[in-house]
C-alpha cells in the first residue's frame, strides 16, 4: 500500500468533516478548553488510491507543534505513523522543539501509540474534559472500555533543533 501524505485542501472539507464526525462526532475539538474548528486549523491527509484514509490537524505556536488530531480509517497499516513523521519535518521546518498533544484518560490505545513514537507523559489536567463539555456537550461520558471520560493528559516528544536534520524513513510532503 502506498500512502501519499500532502496538505488538507478546501475540496478536502465534506470528506474531512465526514471523518472527523465519525470519529469526534463533528468538526469541533475542545482542547485546553480552546475551541478549533477543523476548517480553520492546518491538516495533513493521508491518500490511497485517491480516497483518503487518514487526517491529521496541527497548530504551531511557540516553538511548539501541538497535534489536534490524528485519525486513520486503515489501522495497523502505518497511516498514524505516516502522518506523524509528515508533521515531524512540518515542526522542524518551522523551528519547532517540542511536538506534543492531549488526549483523554480513557484513550489506552492513544497512550500507547503515541509512547511508542517517542512521546512522554508530561502533564495531567484533572477534570478538564467535564469543562470542555461546557463547550461541547456532545462529548461522551463514557469512552473506551467503558471508562469515564475525564482527565486530559498532555504527550511530548522533543524534537531536533536542526531544522534540516535527515530522520530515517522522513520524506517531504508535498505543499
Amino acid at each position: 500500500m502506498s500512502v501519499q501524505i500532502s496538505r488538507i485542501e478546501k475540496e478536502d472539507q465534506d470528506i474531512i468533516l465526514e471523518i472527523a464526525s465519525r470519529f469526534w462526532g463533528d468538526d469541533t475539538m475542545v482542547v485546553h478548553n480552546d475551541v478549533y474548528h477543523l476548517a480553520e486549523v492546518d491538516g495533513l491527509k493521508a491518500v490511497v488510491d485517491n480516497r483518503i484514509i487518514g487526517l491529521l490537524h496541527y497548530q504551531i505556536r511557540g516553538g511548539e507543534c501541538e497535534i489536534l488530531t490524528l485519525a486513520s480509517l486503515c489501522e495497523g497499516q502505518g497511516i498514524g505513523s505516516a502522518l506523524i513523521e509528515a508533521v515531524t519535518i512540518i515542526a522542524k521546518e518551522n523551528q519547532c522543539h517540542l511536538l506534543c498533544l492531549i488526549t483523554t484518560n480513557d484513550n489506552l490505545h492513544a497512550l500507547g501509540f503515541y509512547q511508542r513514537r517517542g512521546f512522554h507523559l508530561a502533564a495531567l489536567y484533572p477534570n478538564q474534559v467535564n469543562r470542555a463539555r461546557k463547550l461541547k456537550p456532545t462529548i461522551p461520558e463514557l469512552g473506551e472500555n467503558n471508562i469515564p471520560i475525564r482527565d486530559e493528559i498532555r504527550l511530548e516528544k522533543q524534537l531536533s533543533t536542526t531544522a534540516n536534520e535527515n530522520v530515517p524513513g522522513e520524506k517531504s510532503i508535498s505543499t
